[in-house]
Formats: structure tokens, C-alpha cells, sequence
């Protein structure tokens, strides 16, 4: 036979007692566990966004301060650009200017006593030219002066012998920052053309400073190669210093002593 159990099930007790409130009490509490944590989601979402909003608040209080300060240095930052522009620029006109008062204090202590110039020129470059006061030796000097792209000396003269030429070349070398010295010419009168007569006649005028026959006129082109090329657009120095020949008295004087 099976047992039977008599005892009513709402007072049965253990494994056996039957749930008196049913499936219902479940589904409530899941329920009520659901909302509480929708409500504590939100309030933390609640919380998040008024954080992040906090510090967007904070940042544009910020940018607003460091954009007022900027505005403030603006005029400042445009004066430094200013600045710097104007050092560049001055930096870069000094390094393209070449020092002509120098190269003509040293020439000047060079230059001997028996060679005398008619004219003299400096360029910075070889696209100034300047109209050449002698006759025939303009396009050879010219051509010299264009084979030296920098700054360079031109010098037409006569001295009182071909000797003194030659030590008038040395001498320049002697000059700082010379780094090579040109011979375009260095020519006697001609005779059968009547050039180099005492009277200072011929084909170039009173201009030839041949007034006897053994003086000899040179054109010569001094270079400054290590010297910085102006750049494109600078203005370019020039220098024009003619000189007269000797007086009457240096030339006989220089006659007598080569005649003896």
C-alpha cells in the first residue's frame, strides 16, 4: 500500500509544504530588483552628463581666457615678426654689401709714387657698367671685368715703366681680400702713330696719359672672389675716382733719370 498524507497541505511542513503565495511573489520582486536598477542607471547617467557638462562649462571658461590673453600678445607676437623680419633683412643687405671704404683706404697706401690713374672703377657685379673715359682698351678692360662675378676693382693709369707695372700688380695683391689681379693691357705708345708725343697728342684725345715714350698705360681688373655676390635686386656700389696725370715737373724728372 502507499502512504497517504492527511495533513492538510497549507500546514504540511519541509520539502513537502506548498508555497501558499504562488509564483506571483517572484515575479514582483523581479520586478521591483528591474526598477531599482533602471533607477540607479539613470542616476548615474544623470550624473555623468552633469559632470561632462560641469567640464565643458570649465573648458570653454578656459578658452575664452587663453583666446583674451592671445588677443592681448597679438600686437605683441606681430611686432616680434616684425622684428625678425627686419634683422633678416638687414642681416642679409650686410653680408651682400662689400666694404669699398676699406678696399680704398688700403689702395690708397699701395698705390706707388710712379703710377698715376685716370680712372678708377668698382662694382659690385659685372652688370654695371660704366662708359670708359680711355679710347681703345674698353672692351678688352669690359671682357676682364665680366669673367669676375663679384665685386672688383677697374684701373686704367700709366706708370713710368713696364717694371713699375708689374710692381704695381704685386702691390695690389697686398690688398685683403684680393684674390687675383688682371692684366687687360699694358702698352707703350706707338710711335709711328704719333702716339705718346710730348704735346699729349692722339687718337684718344688729351685723355692718354703716354706723354713720353716710354710710358707705358695699363688697364688692369682687380678680383674680390671670396667676397659674398650682392643678391638679385640690391643696389650696387660704384666708385668713379679719375686722376690726373703727373705735372710737368715728376714727367721731366722721370725723363732725366731714365734718359741717364
Amino acid at each position: 500500500m502507499r502512504p497517504v498524507n492527511l495533513i492538510p497541505p497549507d500546514q504540511r511542513r519541509g520539502s513537502q509544504a506548498q508555497l501558499r503565495s504562488g509564483p506571483l511573489a517572484y515575479v514582483l520582486v523581479a520586478a521591483l530588483a528591474a526598477g531599482l536598477l533602471g533607477v540607479v542607471a539613470l542616476v548615474l547617467t544623470g550624473n555623468q552628463i552633469s559632470e561632462r557638462k560641469s567640464e565643458v562649462a570649465t573648458l570653454e571658461a578656459e578658452d575664452a581666457k587663453v583666446a583674451a590673453k592671445a588677443e592681448r600678445l597679438a600686437a605683441f607676437i606681430q611686432f616680434q615678426e616684425l622684428r625678425e623680419q627686419r634683422v633678416a633683412t638687414m642681416t642679409s643687405l650686410a653680408d651682400s654689401r662689400f666694404d669699398w671704404d676699406r678696399v680704398m683706404q688700403e689702395f690708397a697706401l699701395i698705390l706707388p709714387s710712379d703710377v698715376w690713374l685716370v680712372s678708377l672703377k668698382a662694382t659690385a657685379t659685372p652688370g654695371v657698367i660704366i662708359e670708359a673715359n680711355g679710347g681703345g682698351g674698353a672692351a678688352a678692360e669690359q671682357t676682364l671685368r665680366k669673367s669676375i662675378p663679384g665685386p672688383a676693382l677697374e684701373l686704367t693709369g700709366c706708370a713710368s715703366s713696364q717694371e713699375a707695372v708689374a710692381s704695381f700688380v704685386t702691390a695690389l695683391k697686398d690688398i685683403d681680400g684680393v684674390t687675383r689681379v688682371g692684366v687687360a693691357s699694358s702698352n707703350l705708345p706707338d710711335s709711328e702713330s704719333g702716339a705718346g708725343d710730348v704735346s699729349g697728342g692722339s687718337e684718344s684725345g688729351s685723355e692718354d696719359c703716354r706723354t713720353r715714350p716710354w710710358i707705358p698705360k695699363f688697364e688692369i681688373a682687380v678680383a674680390f672672389d671670396a667676397a659674398p655676390i650682392p643678391i638679385a635686386g640690391s643696389a650696387t656700389e660704384e666708385v668713379a675716382a679719375p686722376a690726373p696725370p703727373p705735372p710737368a715737373e715728376e714727367a721731366a724728372s722721370t725723363e732725366s733719370s731714365e734718359g741717364g
